[in-house]
């Protein structure tokens, strides 16, 4: 027994918002308020002819504008349209970032960050205010390093206090600058700043019991001697000391011996070691001890070490860490020497350089460990399509970063239509080449049969007898081989207004 025609008619509906092929005439109609699943589809879940973003933008609901605010699959620069839009919950979806988040996340246009960071409160009373939508920018990945040093020189003092962060990145011209800045607001925030590099300051500040604060200042600021004497008796903060960048060089002797071996492998990461006592690590009866001081001999810099930090606390390559702009990272002919040496830790690091040149690239494609070839396929821009597609079969948690990727192969992969894993059965399903995959229309999986009935290569007639089965509707609704006349006599059946 079929369905009632109004279920059929809300899967047409939802289908034709993703089809891909359905024109802007089609997709406007779809910015009807009483369709607000199908519109939500359109605005949040794909990306529109710029005449649907025209729309989107000025439609007279928030609720749609709100939506498209946080569609990851349209420019930032459209978003950023809606920067000074009248309802304070638009602009949060804008400072918030896409959702859900990409893996690699566009900036916003400078701009619209310099509106967002400058903006006052005032017209909503009761909603969000604008230092609430500011620290939904600040989280949301979309300030890119560069940004932060444009706005050193700008003439809004607030941009200049944003830019002093992070205080430890910046020169010492740059520093001085913030801490004779003609406004008092920017000394003081320079001054508080500059407070992290006095030892006495932090002794004064540091928490008696353990939290957030106590670690972030054990980790990252000046330290007294009294302070540092005190962690070194103290095994819950000695991890801490050894990785911090004040820490005195008198002190890495007793750490390097700390029977801890989480400690010991923090110094033997460290770029100011002493060659005497590198080579102590070098032979320490801990593997990963040893390891973390072999793979880089002296001298190294604190970006190198910190690069090769990130892979020896790397597991198999489920990391969703945003793929950011640096504030400072090895140069390349550092990765170009990662990527021939014997060390599979720095041959993992050099397959995240996304500049590294393209002989290279094919050199790691072809490395026997896993581990490396799926970082390439997820970092650099020129891996081959064969590893991208192996990373994506092999490693789920990469998926909806791959799938934003044109060098994800979507051809060819009739090999993959009995794969066991529903999103790579949907993934071939779609596949444009070869033939209709009609085995897969009563996969137990609704993605998997929506992806199949989706696909260009059905005939006409199929498709409609798709249309007619709420298996299938949905899917064939989204078929990009549906004419666009065909298109609004669903919409015109689900009584859409034109």
């Amino acid at each position: 027994m079929p369905d009632s025609p109004s279920v059929l008619e809300d899967l047409w509906l939802r289908g034709v918002a993703a089809n891909t092929g359905a024109p802007a005439g089609v997709l406007l109609r779809l910015l009807d308020p009483d369709v607000c699943e199908a519109w939500r589809i359109l605005c949040e879940q794909r990306s529109l002819p710029q005449e649907v973003m025209d729309a989107a933008v000025a439609h007279p609901d928030a609720k749609v504008r709100r939506s498209f605010a946080r569609n990851p699959h349209v420019p930032a620069s459209q978003r950023a349209r809606l920067v000074d839009d009248p309802h304070s919950f638009v602009r949060a979806r804008v400072a918030s970032g896409p959702h859900p988040r990409p893996r690699q996340p566009q900036p916003l246009p400078d701009e619209a960050l310099v509106f967002l960071l400058t903006a006052e409160d005032g017209g909503e009373s009761g909603l969000l205010t604008a230092g609430e939508i500011t620290q939904e920018l600040v989280s949301s990945y979309q300030i890119p390093a560069s940004f932060r040093l444009r706005m050193l020189g700008h003439e809004h003092p607030a941009l200049r206090i944003f830019a002093s962060h992070p205080w430890s990145w910046l020169t010492p011209e740059q520093r001085t600058a913030l801490l004779t800045d003609p406004h008092p607001d920017v000394r003081a925030s320079a001054g508080r700043s500059a407070r992290t590099e006095d030892p006495a300051a932090m002794e004064a500040e540091l928490p008696e019991h353990a939290c957030h604060h106590r670690w972030m200042i054990l980790t990252n600021y000046a330290l007294s001697d009294a302070v540092v004497e005190a962690c070194l008796a103290d095994p819950e903060c000695r991890w801490s000391l050894a990785g911090n960048p004040y820490t005195p060089r008198h002190a890495f002797a007793r750490l390097a011996r700390d029977e801890d071996p989480k400690v010991r492998e923090r110094v033997a990461g460290r770029a100011d070691l002493d060659p005497a006592l590198w080579a102590e690590l070098a032979e320490d009866p801990d593997e990963r001890v040893r390891t973390r001081a072999r793979v880089q001999p002296l001298p190294r810099t604190t970006a190198q070490c910190e690069a090769v930090d990130h892979e020896m606390g790397q597991g198999p390559y489920d990391c969703w860490c945003p793929i950011l702009e640096p504030y400072e990272e090895p140069d390349l002919d550092w990765y170009r020497a990662c990527a021939v040496s014997e060390e599979v830790v720095l041959r993992r690091a050099a397959a995240r350089c996304a500049t590294l040149p393209a002989d290279l690239v094919l050199r790691l494609a072809r490395d026997p460990d896993e581990e490396v070839r799926h970082r390439l396929a997820s970092w650099h821009p020129l891996a081959p399509a064969a590893i991208v597609l192996a990373a994506f079969v092999a490693r789920p948690a990469q998926r909806p970063h791959l799938l934003t990727q044109s060098r994800l192969p979507r051809t060819g992969l009739a090999h993959l239509l009995g794969h066991e894993d529903p999103e790579v059965r949907a993934l071939a399903a779609a596949d444009p080449t070869g033939r209709a995959p009609v085995a897969l229309l009563t996969d137990p999986d609704a993605h998997v049969r929506r992806a199949a009935a989706a696909n260009p290569l059905f005939s006409a007639d199929t498709l409609e007898t798709l249309l007619r089965d709420p298996a299938t509707a949905e899917g064939a609704a989204a078929n990009p081989g549906l004419p666009a006349v065909r298109l609004h006599a669903l919409l015109d059946s689900a009584r859409l207004p034109r």
